[in-house]
């Protein structure tokens, strides 16, 4: 979950509204001085503004295409907010890419990237992040199927008994093939965010979700499960990966203090996303 594509206008204004109004209330009432000796924090006073690379990546970075109200929303935009607010300076956002959301960042075309990450391994060698989240999966099938409904844990569907539908060349195939090697494996051509046409049908017992879709699937489709039942699945640590914004490498006070501000922020950004998701 890591990028998706510009979001339609409406689908999530309602959600906007909601995410402005918890990410100004989130704001703290105490300051967090910025350390003195940081050549880009002097760069970005210098210049009275803070540049931030966007692109919309729900719940994280929510764009407002309707024309009325704050540009940006979600827990990114709060965060950079707070930074500008802390650093004296306008919040300026540049439209990035998929294709260019890291390399503005040694271009030095902006101060951080906040189109949401995924911190992979890859990236690590290039960005240093600022840590505010993580995605995971879910595994869900028909409650009415006693193979999904018996289940203690997502161990359970790993026996030759159960099918497991995935997407064909999807983020999750390789997860799929490593998780369950014991049960059979059923590939299928990409289509929604999981392919629950397989559950419904009964061609298969359960099939991987990003753990964010589940909750919209889970209220438009009635009769399903996921597991790990924990917090609505929304803890798993299926193929879990840390997501944040970014910064260019070699700037130790800087993101030492854009983390600190953060921690600071991070219950609060959690409510943002959560309130985002629900209504997605």
């Amino acid at each position: 979950m890591a990028s998706t594509p510009r979001l339609q206008a409406g689908r999530y204004a309602a959600a906007l509204s909601l995410c402005i109004g918890l990410g100004a209330a989130a704001l703290p009432v105490q300051a967090q001085e910025a350390p003195a000796k940081s050549p880009r924090i002097e760069a970005i006073k210098k210049a009275g503004a803070l540049r931030v690379g966007v692109l919309s990546n729900p719940p994280w970075l929510v764009e407002n295409t309707t024309g009325g109200g704050e540009a940006w929303a979600g827990p990114a935009w709060t965060l950079s907010k707070e930074y500008a607010k802390l650093l004296g300076v306008k919040l300026q956002p540049v439209l990035v890419s998929h294709e260019t959301k890291v390399p503005v960042l040694a271009s030095n075309q902006v101060d951080m990237t906040i189109s949401p990450l995924s911190a992979t391994p890859a990236r690590n060698k290039v960005v240093d992040f600022v840590l505010y989240s993580r995605t995971s999966l879910c595994v869900f099938g028909r409650a009415d199927n006693p193979k999904v409904s018996g289940a203690k844990s997502i161990d359970d569907f790993n026996k030759p008994d159960i099918t497991v539908a995935y997407f064909t060349g999807g983020g999750e195939e390789a997860w799929v093939k490593e998780r369950f090697p014991n049960a059979k494996l059923r590939a299928v051509t990409s289509g929604t965010a999981a392919p629950v046409e397989e559950i419904m049908a009964k061609r298969a017992d359960v099939t991987p979700i990003n753990r964010i879709p589940w909750q919209a699937l889970n209220r438009k489709v009635k009769g399903l499960m996921a597991l790990p039942r924990e917090n609505g699945c929304q803890d798993s640590p299926e193929m879990a990966s840390d997501i944040g914004l970014a910064v260019d490498k070699n700037q130790p006070e800087y993101l030492e203090w854009l983390r600190a501000v953060e921690k600071r922020l991070h219950a609060d950004l959690e409510k943002e996303e959560q309130a985002i998701i629900q209504k997605m």
